[in-house]
């Protein structure tokens, strides 16, 4: 009897023993590409060894500053020993058709994650902060492996300060966000006609003039509401450099925008003889597209923009400068008899025309200085508003400047096909489902979601001239950063994983499931989020 009890306990044993581990699914935003589970998890001790290759040890101290903050774990940084829990490895042979990618590789014996890049190295790292969970004192991690890479390069989130200056801090909260989500161009929209935002030593009343507001216009577009109180605020060029240096170590590029030949107010109250009239104009209260614009046809505004560009690109390493181009009223250039000369002077039959020669003079001043000139789609010529007549923008004989990034937002598919027929670069920032300052009853987070960079009816090989998209934060009526937080999440969530997610491999439940460690994340960090659903 005691024989046939030991037997059926071996039995027993041998039984729970062969019996799997259920697979904890990994939750990560965004979704990998490709996912291999095994069975059983890796347990992370607290006093875990860390082994890195000399390349990446920047990015081996992001991860020991993560897993502290984000687990208590105390991790231990080992030389050239290879048996180590976590290792971190830059390999230039792996996947080196697809940048920044990287292999999470979870086994019984160790967490391994190799890149051809230090980006794909920090790019692994935040999933795996998002695939650690705890249980007990014990921190644990399912067995499996990643391969992962992003279906576009430009992965972009925009912030607006023109509107309303939000400072270094919640910008540097912003950019780490930014990083969790493999979100890799920061976008900042630092002038605008009612403010400018960055400091520019050889022009110094931009910022002392430009700078600052004496009221804000309040509720919606349009109110004639206002606030009564000044407004202002701008960035020092060392907070500027702080800021592109934290950014640097995220991999993220700082692409700045500086509008022209529009949204100029600030600045023309700033210097008068930037604008068309020369009259001097106080920095604009209201919101809504302003009437004066820079005069082109001036070599001394042109001056302006070269010297301006010069500190901007000690600033900024990006290769790309945005200069804006948007919503351009052409009441001024059209009522003033020099601008009127200049344009018979060169050719030029329209306004459009004249804004398509300026843009490309300015394209020949950044190439010139290294760097790649980028706008918004109204630098195509193309009609796009109403308060511009067909006659202001009839069929272009000025073509837009070869290597030109065309960021489109306004329009119809055939505008942004055509764009690219003809040779451009496109970002995809289609602005029914990618514009933050939208509320949630016209872009919820399913729309968000939704949304797919490659236009309906492109043709495949013409796919890659779409660099990627992004999200704009623009700053009209966000004057609190919680008013601002409330807008940008969860929905940047959404449009990190459009960039980087395959289509095939996008699903808006696991999704939803997945945002659940970034809810309770944004919870912990006091960030206010909208609506999930």
């Amino acid at each position: 009897m005691k024989t046939k009890s030991f037997l059926f306990l071996l039995i027993s044993i041998a039984l729970f023993a062969c019996k799997e581990t259920p697979i904890v699914d990994y939750q990560i935003i965004p979704h990998p590409n490709t996912i291999i589970y095994s069975s059983g998890s890796f347990t992370l001790n607290n006093d875990a060894k860390v082994y890195f290759t000399e390349e990446v040890e920047s990015e081996a101290k992001l991860l020991k500053d993560y897993l502290s903050s984000d687990f208590g774990a105390n991790l231990e940084f080992v030389g050239q020993d290879k048996d180590a829990d976590i290792i971190l490895e830059l390999d230039k042979k792996y996947n080196s058709e697809k940048m920044d990618g990287y292999k999470l590789d979870i086994d019984k014996r160790n967490i391994a994650i190799t890149s051809n890049s230090r980006a794909g190295i920090l790019n692994g790292i935040q999933s795996l902060r998002q695939i650690i969970r705890k249980e007990g004192d014990k921190l644990l991690v399912q067995q499996g492996v990643i391969n992962d890479y992003p279906a576009f390069s430009w992965r972009a989130f925009m912030l607006d300060e023109g509107r309303h200056f939000k400072g270094k801090e919640v910008v540097k909260s912003l950019l780490d966000e930014m990083s969790l989500l493999k979100m890799n161009v920061f976008h900042w929209h630092l002038t605008e006609d009612q403010g400018w935002r960055i400091e520019i030593k050889k022009y110094p009343l931009l910022t002392e003039i430009g700078s600052h507001r004496d009221s804000t216009e309040i509720n919606h577009f349009h109110s004639e509401v206002f606030d009564g109180k000044p407004h202002s605020g701008f960035y020092t060029q060392e907070e500027i450099k702080e800021i592109v240096a934290y950014a640097d170590k995220l991999h993220i590029r700082v692409v700045p925008e500086i509008e022209m030949p529009g949204h100029s107010s600030a600045a023309i109250a700033a210097y008068p003889w930037l604008g068309v009239t020369g009259k001097q104009i106080k920095v604009p209260t209201r919101f809504g597209v302003q009437y004066d614009v820079y005069d082109v046809t001036n070599q001394r505004v042109l001056d302006f923009f070269s010297d301006v560009f010069d500190e901007i690109i000690e600033l900024f390493p990006s290769p790309v400068i945005h200069i804006g181009g948007d919503e351009i009223r052409y009441d001024q250039w059209n009522n003033s008899y020099k601008v009127r000369s200049y344009m018979r002077k060169h050719d030029l039959k329209t306004p459009a025309e004249l804004q398509v020669f300026f843009t490309n003079n300015i394209s020949n001043m950044l190439k010139e200085k290294g760097k790649r000139m980028m706008g918004w789609n109204e630098i195509t010529g193309a009609k796009l508003h109403d308060y511009q007549s067909d006659q202001d923008t009839e069929e272009s004989s000025q073509k837009l400047a070869d290597g030109t990034i065309v960021h489109f937002w306004k329009g119809d598919s055939a505008l942004i096909i055509n764009t690219i027929k003809s040779g451009y670069d496109v970002v995809n920032s289609f602005h029914e489902y990618t514009y933050l300052d939208y509320n949630y009853e016209s872009i919820p987070l399913s729309k968000a979601y939704s949304f797919n960079p490659i236009p309906n009816g492109l043709p495949q090989e013409l796919e890659d001239k779409v660099l990627g998209m992004g999200c704009q934060m623009w700053g009209e009526f966000i004057p609190t950063v919680e008013s601002m937080q409330k807008k940008v999440f969860p929905r940047i969530a959404a449009y990190a994983e459009t960039a980087w997610t395959s289509p095939a491999n996008k699903n808006y439940d696991n999704f939803l499931e997945s945002l659940d460690y970034f809810l309770e994340r944004w919870e912990k960090e006091g960030i206010v989020y909208g609506r999930v659903e």
